[in-house]
């Protein structure tokens, strides 16, 4: 098992995984991914409360109430797991701990001496109350890389704040700038704000190794979601800063670029985005409307940012002359961006998805398990998907035993007293 889990750039680096949902999980995912030992540290019985996150659900109730787990761990009478679950933990162990115990709290500070990296989005400070925080790991742990996830951060007058991601994306003003432009604020459509702090927190941790290794110095990372959602506001955020104006809703269009949104065609809409002067000019002979590239007003992106209204509306009617597939056949021979609007299945089955392995299988006791693939290839330590997300406390005996050097006995106590 360890041999397999040991594998690409971040082979022999162990983290220690005390997050839960989705930011904290979907970091930790990525480090597995690269080779990292990723021990998921969960609540015994109930554990990632994303496990009942469903439905949908991946497999059936066990109708024999058998022990799936391996390793004679408890694993349930189910080995169903919610697709929520599965979205953000995969490549790693699981071991159920009450870290509230003394002896929870005694083998994660074992288990944590054993590791480079810990991981967690508890309550600002409540890592404390269990001997578990930064200042006191470190004390004996000077080189440990500790990584922590919040809505607010561990300053400001929010820090004791619950953050969840739709909260904070109203309240980081991207819902502002989403959604049709008479209409409502909208939210993304996935959880932007989870996954971006995830990777932020992923980017810092890399970070953080490097330095480790000039100076041999750990340090704690402190990752908001909050400051996530406004550091991923991007040129909308630039676009206020420098103009002083406060942005509004676009709906499918871009707040600088034009065209560049969706438009009808003959038999549908498309998405298209003409980023450049020397893009329109091509357009216009490809539309067949000269007289739109001779427009002086409409000569540069600034001159046609000005015009969006009536240029836009002019448009319209061009694209609706043709259907989708003509459109993007001839767009794409002109080298200009436009492609269909895919729903999620369509866009999973795309042939350029298939080329690039973006969905892969992976073995699960409730059978194959199609999951989304890493985004980064790297030529000499490829990402691997290589075990699927763990059944509840499925490593917990072998971890305990092998690695921590429990006996069956002490094991047996433990899980007795509820502890494991």
């Amino acid at each position: 098992m360890l041999e397999a889990m040991n594998r690409g750039a971040l082979a022999g680096i162990r983290v220690i995984d005390l997050s839960r949902v989705l930011a904290g999980p979907y970091c930790t995912m990525l480090l597995a991914d690269y080779g990292a030992d990723v021990i998921k540290i969960e609540q015994p019985d109930s554990g990632d409360p994303t496990r009942q996150w469903g439905p949908p659900w991946f497999g059936e109730e066990d109708p024999a109430g058998q022990d799936l787990a391996d390793e004679g761990t408890p694993g349930g009478s189910e080995q169903r797991e919610s697709a929520y679950y599965l979205t953000a933990n995969r490549n790693k162990r699981s071991l159920t701990l009450d870290l509230k115990s003394t002896e929870g709290q005694a083998i994660a500070r074992h288990l944590i001496a054993t590791a480079d990296i810990v991981v967690e989005n508890f309550m600002p400070g409540a890592t404390a109350a269990f001997g578990l925080d930064y200042a006191t790991l470190a004390a004996g742990q000077p080189g440990l890389i500790y990584c922590s996830i919040t809505g607010y951060g561990q300053t400001g007058p929010y820090r004791d704040r619950p953050g969840y991601d739709f909260m904070i994306q109203a309240e980081g003003g991207v819902m502002s700038i989403t959604g049709p432009v008479d209409g409502q604020p909208h939210k993304v459509g996935v959880a932007i704000v989870d996954i971006s702090a995830g990777l932020f927190a992923t980017t810092a941790i890399l970070a953080a190794l490097h330095h480790r290794a000039q100076t041999g110095r750990g340090q704690w990372i402190d990752v908001a979601l909050f400051d996530a959602q406004l550091g991923w506001l991007a040129n909308v955020a630039s676009n206020y800063l420098v103009s002083g104006e406060s942005p509004g809703r676009y709906g499918n269009a871009h707040p600088n670029i034009v065209p560049y949104e969706t438009f009808p065609t003959a038999d549908g809409r498309i998405a298209v985005g003409i980023g450049s002067d020397a893009q329109w000019r091509r357009f216009c002979v490809l539309a067949g409307r000269p007289d739109l590239a001779a427009e002086p007003r409409y000569a540069t992106n600034a001159g046609r940012v000005a015009a969006r209204s009536e240029l836009v509306g002019l448009l319209g009617d061009v694209f609706r002359a043709r259907p989708s597939a003509e459109w993007l056949t001839a767009l794409a021979a002109i080298r200009i961006p436009a492609g269909p609007i895919n729903d999620v299945p369509t866009a999973l089955s795309d042939p350029q998805a298939t080329a690039r392995d973006m969905v892969q299988t992976v073995n699960h006791p409730a059978g194959p398990l199609p999951l989304v693939g890493p985004v980064a290839k790297l030529s000499e330590t490829p990402a691997t998907v290589r075990a699927a997300p763990p059944l509840l406390g499925e490593h917990t005996e072998v971890i305990l035993r092998d690695e921590l050097g429990y006996s069956a006995d002490a094991i047996d106590e433990l899980r007795n007293k509820r502890v494991i």
